[in-house]
């Protein structure tokens, strides 16, 4: 039982959740390369090795928020506010989990791959994490490391991110967090505000200044759907497939925007998780079909 409650501990610490999500968009930036033949141990090790970045970086995350997390109802509970965990262990777990991330990115692809996710690690932990209680521009800073995983993953099969078709799911993906951040940010807005937190895009909860945000940000989304075909990315699945989901999130967006309530931030939360997959998942299904 000792053993279980440690593993639910550190699968806290890493926001599994969130970690399969990231490495999920890097796997699905490598299968998607023109012309690259995809080999099972390469996704494996591509997954494995974001798996360990990606696990560093929330570490890194919690082991800085620890004492803002403890004023929190969503994150008190977590190992390092509830003394579960010590500092100094998460800390190992982190920088273990980092370099051996990083080695298996830099010896089974090459160094660019490397870079990059160290780069992802430094933003997140080192930037975004703190910069969440100075600044809103804390979500702009946020959507790099966000975004750059499927780059990453287009880099371990190519050794180069020069040409428009390495940036195209990052430009898409970077374009998808800022209502995907703000919905959840409203929600929890009072959360946030305990803990000294600034996500939204404005102080308070209140105008419609945050809704009209996600609309104008979603909106751009329905016009990058064909990003994929202009590039050679993709065909009519992804464009159909791309613009059904963001005329979805756009049309939650807007609702969002019409009845500025947490009900209906909660539906474009719930359509920005919608969104991505279908994105990931549609682009796979133009290689092969």
């Amino acid at each position: 039982m000792l053993i279980i409650r440690k593993l639910k501990d550190y699968q806290q610490l890493m926001k599994l959740n969130l970690s399969m999500l990231v490495v999920f968009s890097s796997v699905v930036g490598y299968v998607i390369i023109p012309d690259v033949k995809v080999e099972f141990m390469n996704l494996l090790y591509l997954f494995l090795g974001g798996s360990l970045v990606t696990a560093a970086a929330n570490t890194g995350n919690e082991i800085l928020e620890r004492d803002t997390d403890k004023l929190m109802r969503r994150t008190m509970f977590r190992p390092l506010p509830d003394a579960r965990m010590t500092v100094l262990e998460a800390s190992l777990f982190c920088i273990i989990t980092l370099a051996g991330g990083i080695a298996i990115l830099y010896l089974k692809f090459n160094p660019l791959t490397a870079l990059l996710s160290l780069l992802c690690f430094f933003i997140y932990a080192a930037i975004y994490t703190p910069m969440k209680k100075v600044s809103p521009v804390s979500v702009l800073i946020g959507a790099f490391p966000g975004s750059l995983p499927c780059l990453i993953g287009w880099v371990a099969g190519t050794n180069h991110m020069g040409s428009m078709a390495a940036w195209t799911l990052f430009i898409i993906q970077f374009f998808w967090q800022f209502p995907h951040f703000w919905s959840i940010a409203w929600i929890g807005h009072e959360d946030y505000e305990k803990a000294g937190m600034k996500m939204l895009p404005r102080m308070e909860k209140a105008g419609y200044f945050t809704a009209f945000q996600c609309v104008l940000y979603s909106a751009v989304l329905i016009p990058l759907s064909a990003l994929p075909m202009v590039v050679g990315l993709g065909g009519w699945i992804s464009v159909t497939g791309l613009g059904l989901a963001a005329i979805w999130f756009l049309y939650n967006s807007l609702n969002f925007l019409k009845d500025n309530s947490d009900a209906m931030a909660r539906k474009v939360m719930f359509a920005s998780f919608v969104y991505l997959p279908t994105v990931l998942i549609t682009l796979v299904l133009d290689k092969y079909f």
